[in-house]
């Protein structure tokens, strides 16, 4: 973490947040972050401004909740859509006092720029995107690319886990800063929202999730599907007709296994969260992953997918597995062999010591500070 920063000039405390889509939050880790960032930052005496993405309307301005946000529009859709709309946003921060904190790399060619004028920039260089199995080749080149540039015309690069701040050095940029995601601590939930979907509290497992290879979606449905359990698995994400991988998921699928599609009802995820009996987390690459953190804000047991990523953030007090019958005999083991009691406890211990948005935004303020 950034040690805290000495009392500066309020005047000059101005940063421009780009690299989403806009707050408040509708979806998306870095959508979520610059909602709990901004309001903190306003509160230590900055000004704020944060760019949003408009569709098909005129650019505009306004405030919320004392942050200003710049809207900028696109007409394009996708991926175009999103790389105008970063490239419209440079140009414009360019005319803007105050540093400029980028959230993610995708579009980093573009913030060239901004160095060039001699204006400082932070970046957040989000997972090793060009590692994902799901993109093609071209994506990848363009990811590894903005990736290369990003680390290295960026003021501070900042990773939000050790091994990423590790990958990062080892391609040149000796300058990165560790501080990783964060989430609220969820103490309780009406247990009438997860009624709704036919649950009871304690007896279900839950995983949250892109329905994508790399996340094991179908390893952990095929592990729990193997033979009755007497559990519900709730299995949170949108899953297409037309995605043959998605199709494969839910053909493995036992009756104990809900697909209730996407829910982006903060309360809702919470509650579904918070009486779940353990987390299923199957992600096999990336950082600081939201969705485990906040399994660990909401006092989760944890059996995840084995791996270096995944280790440091959980802790050592969880379950691991590396392969479809490790996490079979670990979901056999539930009710007699795992410690879930135990597990749940370092699950929260482990959030308050790293893991709180107070930290969090404490460390990135203080990084903001320090360049003034």
């Amino acid at each position: 973490m950034v040690e805290q920063s000495k009392t500066v000039d309020t005047s000059r405390k101005v940063v421009n947040i780009l690299g989403i889509r806009g707050i408040p939050a509708a979806h998306g880790g870095f959508e979520t972050f610059a909602g709990r960032l901004a309001p903190y930052l306003l509160e230590q005496g900055w000004t704020v401004n944060v760019y949003c993405q408009e569709n098909g309307t005129a650019d505009y301005e306004d405030d919320w909740n004392g942050i200003h946000r710049i809207h900028i529009s696109s007409d394009a859709t996708g991926s175009k859509g999103s790389v105008i709309f970063d490239r419209k946003c440079v140009a414009d921060v360019c005319r803007r006092p105050g540093i400029d904190l980028v959230l993610g790399y995708n579009t980093a060619i573009f913030n060239t720029l901004q160095r060039l004028r001699g204006r400082k920039v932070l970046m957040n260089m989000d997972g090793v995107e060009w590692r994902r199995d799901k993109w093609s080749f071209p994506v990848k080149i363009w990811l590894y690319a903005n990736e290369f540039i990003g680390a290295n015309i960026s003021n501070v690069a900042i990773a939000d886990h050790p091994e990423i701040a590790r990958h990062l050095r080892r391609h040149g940029c000796s300058k990165a800063v560790m501080i990783p995601y964060g989430a609220d601590k969820i103490e309780a939930a009406p247990e009438d929202l997860i009624e709704r979907y036919g649950l009871k509290s304690g007896q279900y497992l839950i995983s949250i999730a892109r329905a994508e290879p790399e996340n094991s979606i179908l390893e952990i449905v095929s592990a729990f599907s193997s033979k009755r359990r007497g559990l519900k698995l709730m299995v949170l994400g949108n899953f297409s007709p037309d995605n043959a991988y998605h199709r494969k998921v839910q053909a493995a699928a036992s009756d104990e296994v809900i697909f209730p599609g996407g829910i982006y009802e903060p309360e809702i995820v919470s509650a579904l969260r918070y009486h779940a009996l353990a987390y299923l987390h199957g992600h096999q690459v990336g950082g600081t992953n939201p969705s485990l953190v906040e399994a660990l804000g909401a006092g989760n047991p944890i059996i995840a997918h084995d791996n270096r990523f995944n280790r440091w953030v959980a802790g050592d007090r969880q379950f691991y597995f590396d392969s479809q019958p490790a996490l079979e005999a670990l979901i056999d083991r539930i009710g007699s062999g795992l410690d879930l009691k135990q597990a749940g406890a370092a699950a929260s211990a482990r959030h308050q010591a790293e893991f709180t948005w107070l930290k969090v935004n404490a460390a990135y303020e203080a990084l903001l500070s320090k360049c003034l």
